[in-house]
C-alpha cells in the first residue's frame, strides 16, 4: 500500500503504518522489539549491516529527506542469493520497505539531511552483528553520490567474499 498524505493549508498528515495491511502483505511484526531512527548528511553511507543466527526483520522509512535504501539477499539457497534491491524512500511518498531476516541494509543520504526511522522486531545483540564494506566490488552497489563518510566501522567491514567464508563454515 502507498500512503495517501493529506495536503492542505496546514501541511500534511500521512499514516505510516497500519499493522492490519502490513500483514495482508505477508508482513506481521508481532510485538515490536525496538524502533529507531538515524540522521545522516548529505552522501554518508551506513551499512551494509545484517544479523546472524535468527537475523532480524525491519520496516524502513524515511521520515525526512530522501535515501537509497539497499538490501542484499544473504539467504543461503534463496533463488536471489547474492543479489540487491535499491529502493528509494523519501519524505513525499512515505513508502516504507520490509527488509526480512536474512538480509543486508544499507542506504545512502540523498538530501542535506536524512532520518531514516526503523522498526525492528528482535532486540539487537552485537554478538550476531554481520557487516559488508559498503564499496565492496562483488556486489557492485552502485550509489548515486560521492560518498562523504561512513563509519570507522563500516570502513573496515569485510569483504562480501570474506562474509561467504563465514556464511558456509
Amino acid at each position: 500500500m502507498r500512503p495517501r498524505p493529506h495536503h492542505d493549508e496546514r501541511g500534511l498528515f500521512t499514516r505510516t503504518f497500519d499493522a492490519a495491511i502490513a500483514r495482508e502483505h505477508g508482513v506481521d511484526l508481532g510485538p515490536l522489539a525496538q524502533d529507531s531512527q538515524s540522521r545522516s548528511r548529505r552522501g554518508v553511507v551506513r551499512g551494509l549491516h545484517g544479523r546472524s543466527g535468527r537475523g532480524e526483520g525491519k520496516l524502513v522509512r524515511c521520515a525526512h529527506g530522501a535515501v537509497l535504501d539497499v538490501v542484499v539477499d544473504i539467504r543461503p539457497g534463496s533463488a536471489t542469493f547474492g543479489r540487491s534491491l535499491a529502493v528509494r524512500l523519501d519524505d513525499e511518498e512515505f513508502v516504507s520497505l520490509w527488509v526480512p531476516p536474512g538480509m543486508l541494509h544499507g542506504f545512502q543520504s540523498l538530501t542535506a539531511t536524512a532520518d531514516v526511522c526503523y522498526r525492528i522486531d528482535t532486540p539487537h545483540d552485537p554478538a550476531q552483528d554481520l557487516a559488508v564494506r559498503y564499496d565492496d566490488p562483488d556486489l557492485a552497489i552502485e550509489w548515486p553520490l560521492p560518498v562523504s563518510a561512513v563509519s570507522p566501522r563500516d570502513a573496515s567491514a569485510p569483504s562480501w567474499r570474506e562474509l561467504l567464508a563465514t556464511l558456509r563454515a
